[in-house]
């Protein structure tokens, strides 16, 4: 069973996959890390007043997206799995909330970190579904 759960369509394109070895397989996570790094380069600009504030939660919560990607991969069960990629949805929106904050406090351009994030959005979404439904 559990390798019906790994093994779904591409979350990009429809198109059958192999089933994924480990977390770094999946584009969702590679797509979340990614964003990552780019949300740790868009951080180092911001005033260091908000070294422990809007810097600090803002990186936590975009890590806890992949992260929770990565611990739900190797879950046995449907429920434990879909329960983390539930929580790396909730920190998705937060952090779609920090990006509008940080924008409206004149801390950067985040239109392009914007369409990143809505791309792991839709990945996450499409992941989470294929871990409820497997493929037969």
């Amino acid at each position: 069973m559990t390798t019906l759960l790994t093994e779904s369509r591409s979350q990009e394109s429809g198109v059958r996959r192999a089933p994924a070895r480990t977390f770094e397989d999946l584009i969702v996570w590679q797509r979340a890390h990614v964003w990552v790094l780019d949300i740790y380069r868009f951080t180092e600009t911001f005033p260091a007043k908000e070294t422990y504030g809007l810097t600090s939660q803002l990186r936590r919560a975009a890590v806890s997206i992949p992260a929770n990607i990565a611990e739900g991969f190797k879950k046995a069960g449907v429920a434990d799995k879909r329960r983390y990629m539930n929580i790396a949805q909730g920190s998705l929106e937060e952090c779609r909330y920090y990006l509008i904050l940080s924008r409206d406090l004149g801390y950067g351009d985040v239109a392009a970190l914007a369409v990143k994030l809505e791309e792991v959005s839709k990945l996450l979404t499409a992941y989470a579904r294929a871990i409820e439904s497997p493929a037969s």
